[in-house]
């Protein structure tokens, strides 16, 4: 008797360690849940989603410094109207038909176009100041870091005020060939300037893109391949749970008929 108990006790300890480790694997939704369901396949797939959550990372860092350059190409863009609408008022200035009055209008005029210039570049992106100083962000991923330049877009730095905020552009004296002349100079240093911060800008962002998509491939390729080797067969694992459940219920019920015939012989030979 105590060899048919051992028998079908190890019978039932069996099957529910087998039922266990289906339960396990369908719980998890993989194969390997732990080291001791197969230890080189456990530690490849730990690797391969650890570096499928850097290169999600990574892909997060370029979509995030593609919104900020997308802020700061904004106020660029903002910058080069005002600085086109600047370049008019000048040659507008320069004409001989201009009042004291109309001057006066144009000045106001340019001097409102400057502080936009200057608001353009205190634009901000996660509270961070992007345009009024040489900025240099630096984009982190798993193949190292991008680095993506912010030039200085104030209307000092553009040479179109002075330090006190002043405006370097004479109209007093843009009635004459080399006052045009120098005014109009520095106002297409300026352009000139601003449009080289916005190409920058924009070769960043196509960069960033390209990165982006290289990302997302390499993420999908690997969880993919991860998924292939590691996932839980969802069907088959039931109807390995559903045979466990079956072969553990039969082992405790031949264990309970042995035990109830055991008895019966024992009380006939009493």
């Amino acid at each position: 008797m105590a060899i048919g108990g051992v028998g079908f006790l190890n019978q039932i300890n069996t099957t529910k360690s087998n039922y266990n480790t289906v339960l396990k694997q369908i719980a998890s939704g993989s194969k390997f849940p732990t080291a001791q369901y197969g230890a080189s396949e456990y530690a490849i797939s730990r690797r391969t989603r650890a570096q499928i959550g850097a290169l999600a990372q990574s892909n997060q860092n370029t979509q995030n410094a593609n919104a900020m350059l997308s802020v700061a190409a904004g106020g660029v863009s903002s910058t080069i109207n005002a600085l086109t609408s600047i370049r008019e008022q000048v040659i507008k200035a320069a004409n001989g038909t201009n009042s004291p009055s109309d001057l006066t209008t144009i000045s106001n005029s340019i001097n409102q176009s400057l502080q936009t210039i200057n608001d353009n570049a205190s634009i901000q992106y996660n509270g961070m100041d992007l345009l009024n100083s040489d900025k240099n962000v630096a984009v982190a991923g798993v193949d190292g870091y991008r680095n993506v330049s912010l030039g200085n877009m104030t209307a000092e730095a553009l040479g179109l005020a002075d330090s006190k905020g002043n405006s370097t552009i004479d109209l007093s004296s843009v009635d004459t060939e080399k006052g045009l002349a120098k005014a109009l100079d520095t106002i297409d240093d300026a352009l000139k300037k601003a449009l080289d911060g916005a190409t920058d800008i924009g070769a960043a962002q196509q960069n960033l893109s390209f990165a982006s998509a290289n990302y997302t491939v390499s993420e999908e390729n690997l969880t993919g391949a991860d998924s292939n080797m590691s996932d839980t067969d969802m069907a088959k694992a039931i109807m390995q749970l559903r045979s466990a459940d079956t072969q553990n219920q039969l082992a405790m019920y031949a264990q309970k008929m042995f035990m109830t015939n055991s008895a019966s012989v024992l009380k006939l030979l009493h």
